[in-house]
């Protein structure tokens, strides 16, 4: 029969996987990195998952496809369920859609000095922009420290200059849809009460691209609050 139904450009596709969690009926899948209609009869056809893709990925096109069926959705969905409460029963669930945030209680440096490890000063997790939600309350009255991936590697000592007494939120404006950071902050900002931002970057070009996401976020959500712009050289050196 000739119906509606997904179709996945996987030349678009960044394997962010926030078409499956859109899809209520289970019907997509991660295969090879790429979202993938697992079959046809999963599918209804309505496009819940399209407004969530963040490339453009996903349409819905009429073609011969086998009939939806409703008793095999609910089939699938409910083993689904049943595994995934198996995994947490085990601890095995990922952590990466929980949020945590860390109390870290200050302390003297100086006895720090000889120690071989420095403790973490991450305040929350996630950290990854994509993974955050939000409306998290570890964000209202944060001061925001949002840093490309890179300045992490390059930067020795990225926990004591940066992170420590910032919510921390890490993007590459190289691999990642910037149109996406863009509009992920600008939600940031319009649900809290952000204090102040602070953006890390690589001394590369592609690397401005994480410092126009924050400052057209800003306009966007008619939010200007406290603004500092850190380099990174590739040698890890500060440039201004």
């Amino acid at each position: 029969m000739k119906r509606k139904i997904v179709n996945i450009n996987k030349e678009l596709c960044n394997g962010c996987g926030i078409c499956i969690n859109a899809c209520h009926e289970a019907a997509i899948v991660l295969k090879d990195g790429k979202a993938e209609l697992l079959n046809d009869i999963y599918c209804d056809g309505l496009g819940d998952c399209l407004s969530g893709c963040p490339t453009g990925a996903i349409t819905i096109i009429e073609r011969e496809a086998q009939e939806y069926d409703d008793d095999a959705v609910k089939q699938r969905v409910d083993k689904l369920k049943s595994k995934n409460n198996t995994m947490k029963s085990m601890n095995l669930g990922c952590p990466g859609s929980a949020s945590l945030t860390f109390n870290r209680e200050k302390k003297d440096n100086s006895l720090e000095t000889n120690s071989v490890s420095r403790t973490s000063e991450l305040m929350q997790w996630p950290v990854q922009l994509r993974l955050i939600n939000s409306s998290a309350p570890f964000l209202n009255n944060a001061d925001l420290l949002i840093a490309a991936d890179c300045t992490a590697y390059a930067y020795g000592d990225f926990h004591k200059d940066f992170i420590k007494g910032r919510i921390t939120l890490i993007a590459c404006p190289k691999l990642d849809d910037n149109n996406y950071n863009k509009e992920k902050i600008t939600e940031i900002l319009k649900n809290n009460n952000i204090k102040s931002i602070t953006v890390l970057r690589m001394e590369v070009p592609c690397c401005s691209g994480i410092v126009g996401a924050v400052k057209e976020a800003m306009i966007n959500s008619k939010t200007i609050v406290p603004y500092n712009e850190v380099t990174i050289s590739s040698q890890g050196a500060i440039l201004k």
